[in-house]
């Protein structure tokens, strides 16, 4: 097993970079969920700080499928965190880490477009598919092999 499984040689894998990206995008659906209301002040309807939650409670639109989108990112986090963690305690090879990653964050930022463009099917298979390339992060399957089971 490597011994710079955690952090390469020559500093942060792709894979590190991913999970930074996939951090912080809850924080970008909140900004589509939030923003129009920014430019209003909290008594002509706009947002309040005051009450955030209630102030998103009332939402519609595309508004309320990107404060959705921001819950489901946070929810997904941990599961992404723990499948990096456990394919770098493993010695999975990094390339394939790095592209598993890539591909996860590049499912979950189509799973957000799609679920604020109420594009509900499409958006439904983006999240499956980013949910089955965790596992395969840290296993010995290849993504054919998990999709025929």
């Amino acid at each position: 097993m490597p011994t710079s499984v955690i952090l390469p040689p020559g500093g942060f894998s792709i894979a590190h970079w991913c999970l930074l990206v996939a951090a912080l995008l809850p924080l970008a659906c909140a900004y589509i969920a939030k923003a129009p209301g920014m430019k209003h002040r909290p008594g002509q309807r706009g947002f309040d700080n005051h009450e955030p939650r209630a102030w998103l409670a009332q939402q519609t639109g595309y508004q309320a499928r990107a404060n959705a989108a921001q819950a489901n990112s946070f929810e997904c986090l941990p599961f992404f965190i723990g499948a990096l963690l456990v394919a770098w305690q493993l010695g999975a090879p990094s390339a394939r880490v790095d592209g598993l990653a890539v591909a996860f964050v590049v499912l979950r930022i189509a799973y957000i477009a799609l679920y604020v463009t109420d594009r509900a099917t499409l958006r439904s298979l983006a999240w499956a598919l980013a949910l089955v390339v965790n596992p395969v992060s840290y296993t010995h399957l290849t993504l054919p092999t998990i999709l025929l089971v």
